[in-house]
């Protein structure tokens, strides 16, 4: 079973390739970001809740996301493998899915780092505020958006890189190439 983590700034491209991987790969898809902003569309309990913290552009709390991703991995035990995106954010997230994934008998097989500068990563949200309508895409969201990853969730990639399975891909380039470079570091484990 194949089980990658995508990881790295917002805005570093994780949601466009993890399309490409999850369809080359044949995984099963859990975005945290993507099921929260469908339950904040659907206007649910934990949409409403969470709503206002992003809008913020703060982050939904440890036991909100543990909830969905649980229920997600449980009922895809028979899948290819999982790619998560958007989890862990914290190392306490990161310890969690460690427990999930151990009390069913699985392990992470990689942690993609998408790397791209800061001023690049602000010039691509901001565009996609443009077209996305997406709320958190203004440079005020942007900026604490940073800090939240710096003070947060940064610390995750040590903790990976402990268990020697973080791998940094350059994010910059045309999408096409950095999906190679991807596909090549995963046919390579």
């Amino acid at each position: 079973m194949l089980n990658i983590i995508i990881f790295g700034p917002p805005g570093a491209g994780k949601g466009t390739q993890s399309e490409f991987i999850k369809d080359r790969y044949n995984l099963t898809y859990i975005s945290t970001g993507q099921i929260l902003r469908e339950e904040m569309a659907a206007e649910t309990e934990i949409g409403l809740k969470v709503k206002e913290i992003i809008s913020s552009g703060g982050l939904a709390s440890d036991e909100i996301v543990l909830s969905i991703i649980e229920n997600r991995v449980t009922n895809n035990l028979n899948s290819n493998g999982f790619l998560f995106d958007g989890f862990p954010r914290t190392v306490r997230q990161a310890e969690m899915l460690d427990k999930l994934f151990s009390d069913n008998k699985l392990s992470i097989s990689t942690v993609l780092s998408l790397e791209v500068p800061e001023d690049i990563l602000v010039e691509r949200m901001l565009e996609r505020g443009k077209t996305s309508g997406r709320a958190d895409d203004n440079i005020d969201s942007i900026r604490h958006r940073f800090v939240e990853y710096d003070n947060k969730t940064k610390p995750v990639l040590d903790f990976y890189q402990d268990k020697n399975i973080l791998k940094p891909i350059n994010g910059v380039g045309s999408i096409e190439d950095i999906f190679n470079n991807i596909c090549n570091t995963i046919d390579s484990i």
